[in-house]
């Protein structure tokens, strides 16, 4: 080579020659620098004092077949240094042919160091199935975990153990100490999790202060039962987190494989279903999911299956029915009730079909398109004059959903023209109190948007003092079971009585429902309850009957002489 071209060269890459058989004949200074051999040690030896072990036979093989037959060779090699460490080149091997005999007659190799580029490949990579925060895997990479150890399981026939484990109280730990404080709370928890895992276990994060543990060797009960009192124990010892004490527990919700013989995601869903039934049940605790209620679920596949397709074709309706102020004879606004435009049975009732899909995310998709349609009808009343709310019964799957807020805040958007304080969420009472710190939080968020809130059938749960002091609803309606019976039964006569007393003294308005007569209503108004609904005033009827049936409205006369 021209000196000029090889001084070129050597300021550029890292340059080397070698004969026929291998022997390097020539490298540059920057080759012995990233090699750490000096030049004396490397020229006469084979180039295959840098081979770093990565590299298999059939890699060398195919490389020297295309420079002995005078071909350019291209690749990215791993070599290994004098002190052992390894580096990467991207490499160009030239075989030179010798003009006279038309032979290969050496090879010039032109490398560039590409180590860092490799190491950032390899970070992205990484970043890619871990999670940055705790470094474990993450959920892209749980699936891969997941398919590895039920594979395993499979062929060892060894049972597995799906864990989801979720910490009690952690949000408490982000409000009192600050995120960061909660970040390294997490850090802390990842490497107890680690430390106590068994070989062949893993453990994942899959967002917030969720973990999956995969446990592999459960032989029985009394193994899973002794696991997971040693993640419960490591979880619950106190943390020194910024000179502060924290202490917080674990739930933790399990499903056995092969007993619950399911593809990955399911089995994680389910782990998840068992952990909402442990954090109900006390926390600090685990649960198993039950297969066999599982296998009694999905005997209703096919109605929530076909739930799901009426739900696509547009079978599904809502009625209205009016909310009226028995005083003055208005018409306050209504209430949406959902049906089943069955093309076979006729209109099917909510409750013939509901409790199938209850525990489902069905309900959540149904309950989001029940605000999607009454938010368009109120629109619609809206452009005719009238400025009636409407309410509409929310299911506790769905208002306990994480993403809640934002999902309803979306719904909101679609109507920019209907006010969010048209909306009414309604809320049974056992619903919000099974987690009364969480509920709160949501309401007050989703009333931050501007929708108001009601508690449904108040007096059914455990009605107390302390919850309607922590629960922001603006109505409480009373459930139609006392209602009906207030004529002549006083234990629900001193009921109604107490829960209209109630509002009044926590600044609550009150909706009686189920009104079956007039004579019902004139005690209610006696009592304080000016506003109620049922069927004395009207039936739950079609969007296109409401204007009609509002202008030809009117109240009893034993009402407008009260």
């Amino acid at each position: 080579m021209d000196d000029n071209y090889r001084a070129a060269v050597d300021a550029a890459a890292i340059f080397s020659e070698t004969d026929l058989s291998g022997r390097i004949t020539y490298v540059n200074e920057q080759f012995c620098s990233i090699s750490g051999y000096s030049r004396e040690e490397l020229l006469g030896a084979n180039h295959r004092i840098l081979n770093s072990g990565l590299h298999g036979p059939e890699f060398f093989i195919g490389m020297w077949r295309a420079l002995v037959a005078g071909r350019v060779w291209k690749g990215e090699i791993c070599n290994r240094a004098k002190d052992g460490s390894l580096y990467w080149v991207d490499s160009t091997m030239v075989p030179l042919i010798d003009p006279a005999t038309g032979k290969v007659r050496k090879f010039v190799s032109i490398r560039f160091d590409v180590t860092e580029k490799r190491q950032l490949l390899h970070t992205l990579q990484w970043r890619v199935g871990h999670d940055v925060l705790t470094g474990l895997p993450n959920r892209a990479y749980l699936s891969d975990l997941l398919n590895q150890a039920l594979e395993f399981s499979r062929n060892e026939d060894i049972p597995l153990a799906v864990c989801m484990l979720d910490l009690d109280g952690f949000k408490a730990v982000n409000d009192g100490y600050g995120h960061a404080s909660g970040d390294l709370l997490l850090v802390e928890v990842a490497t107890r999790l680690k430390g106590i895992l068994r070989g062949g276990d893993a453990v994942a994060r899959l967002s917030g202060d969720e973990f999956v543990l995969i446990l592999r060797h459960v032989q029985n009960p009394a193994h899973l039962q002794a696991a997971l009192d040693r993640v419960l124990t490591a979880i619950a010892a106190p943390y020194q987190i910024r000179d502060q004490e924290i202490r917080v527990s674990a739930s933790i919700g399990v499903t056995l494989f092969p007993q619950d013989n399911e593809d990955t995601d399911t089995l994680v869903r389910h782990a998840d279903q068992a952990l909402y039934v442990a954090k109900q049940s006390g926390r600090n605790r685990f649960h198993l999911f039950d297969v066999s209620l599982d296998q009694e679920v999905k005997a209703t596949h096919q109605t929530v299956a076909r739930l799901r397709q009426a739900l696509h074709k547009g079978e599904l309706c809502l009625h209205y029915q009016p909310k009226v102020n028995m005083h003055s004879g208005a018409v306050i606004g209504f209430e949406a009730l959902l049906r089943w435009q069955h093309p076979s049975k006729g209109l099917v009732m909510p409750g013939d079909f509901l409790p199938q899909v209850e525990q489902t995310d069905l309900i959540v998709e149904i309950g989001e398109w029940v605000i999607d349609q009454a938010m368009s009808q109120m629109q619609r009343w809206q452009a005719l004059g009238h400025q009636w709310p409407v309410s509409v019964n929310i299911a506790a799957r769905h208002v306990q959903r994480d993403d809640f807020v934002e999902r309803l805040k979306l719904l909101l958007g679609r109507h920019p023209d209907v006010a969010p304080a048209m909306l009414d969420l309604e809320i049974v009472e056992s619903v919000a109190i099974e987690n009364i710190q969480r509920v709160s939080q949501c309401l007050e968020a989703c009333q931050r948007l501007g929708v108001q809130f009601s508690l449904d059938d108040f007096g059914t749960g455990y009605s107390s003092l302390s919850y309607l002091k922590r629960l922001p609803t603006r109505t409480i309606k009373i459930d139609k079971s006392f209602v009906r019976d207030i004529l002549h039964d006083q234990d629900d006569l001193a009921l109604t009585r107490a829960v209209i007393g109630l509002a009044r003294a926590f600044g609550r308005q009150v909706i009686a429902e189920g009104l079956e007569t007039v004579e019902h209503g004139q005690l209610l108004m006696g009592l304080g309850c000016d506003v109620a609904q049922g069927y004395c005033i009207a039936r739950p009827m079609p969007a296109e009957q409401v204007i009609d049936w509002v202008a030809d409205y009117q109240q009893p006369l034993q009402w407008q002489i009260q």
